[in-house]
C-alpha cells in the first residue's frame, strides 16, 4: 500500500500539532505534571521524577522528528509506544477504579478525569502513526494539494479539539456525578 504524499503530509502534520501542543501545555507547569504523572502510580521510585521531565522534551521531539522524511521510521514507532503506553497507563488505573486522575492531556491547568475513551483516542492516535510508516507514492505536490493540506490540518485539529473538549465535559460531569452519590 502507497499513501498519497497529501493524506501522508495530513497524518504526519496531525499527529506533530498533537504532539507539539501536548509537550508545550506540559512544561508550562512541570510541578504539576510531575503530581499528575506521579500520581498514576504505574513506574515506580525516583524515575517518577526524571520521566515526567524528558516526556514533554520527547514529544516535543518526536514532533519534529515524524516530520522529517529520514527520522520518521524511528519517530513513528516511538510515537506509537508512547502513546498507546498512556493508554496503558490509563487503562491500568481505570482497573483500579481510579477514575478520578487528571489525564495531563490539557495542561496543568486541565483537571479533566482519566475515562475509556481516552484509550480509544490513543489508540487511533497510534493507528494513524503506523499509517505515517507505509510507504509515500513520488507523485509531486501541486498548489491545490497545499490548499487540501492547510484546511485538511485545520480541519482536523478543530474536530479533534471539539470531540476532546466533548468526551472531556461528559467524563467531568460523569465524575460529578459519582462523587454525588
Amino acid at each position: 500500500m502507497m499513501l498519497d504524499p497529501v493524506v501522508g503530509v495530513l497524518i504526519v502534520g496531525c499527529i506533530a500539532i498533537l504532539l507539539a501542543s501536548a509537550g508545550a501545555h506540559k512544561l508550562r507547569d512541570l510541578r504539576r505534571f510531575d503530581e499528575i504523572f506521579a500520581a498514576y502510580g504505574v513506574i515506580p521510585g525516583i524515575a517518577k521524577l526524571r520521566l515526567s521531565r524528558l516526556l514533554p522534551i520527547l514529544e516535543i521531539g518526536l514532533a519534529v522528528g515524524i516530520l522529517v522524511n529520514e527520522s520518521r521510521p524511528f519517530a513513528g514507532v516511538a510515537v506509537i509506544a508512547l502513546v498507546l503506553g498512556y493508554a496503558a497507563a490509563i487503562e491500568i488505573n481505570l482497573r483500579r477504579g481510579r477514575r478520578d486522575l487528571a489525564c495531563g492531556c490539557g495542561g496543568p491547568d486541565d483537571r479533566r478525569p482519566i475515562a475509556p475513551w481516552m484509550v480509544w483516542r490513543n489508540i487511533v492516535v497510534s493507528v494513524a502513526a503506523a499509517l505515517s510508516l507505509f510507504p509515500w507514492s513520488a507523485r509531486p505536490l501541486g498548489p491545490m494539494d497545499g490548499v487540501t493540506i492547510i484546511f485538511g490540518l485545520m480541519t482536523v485539529s478543530l474536530l479533534y479539539l471539539c470531540v476532546d473538549l466533548l468526551l472531556g465535559d461528559v467524563a467531568r460531569r460523569t465524575a460529578q456525578l459519582r462523587g454525588g452519590r
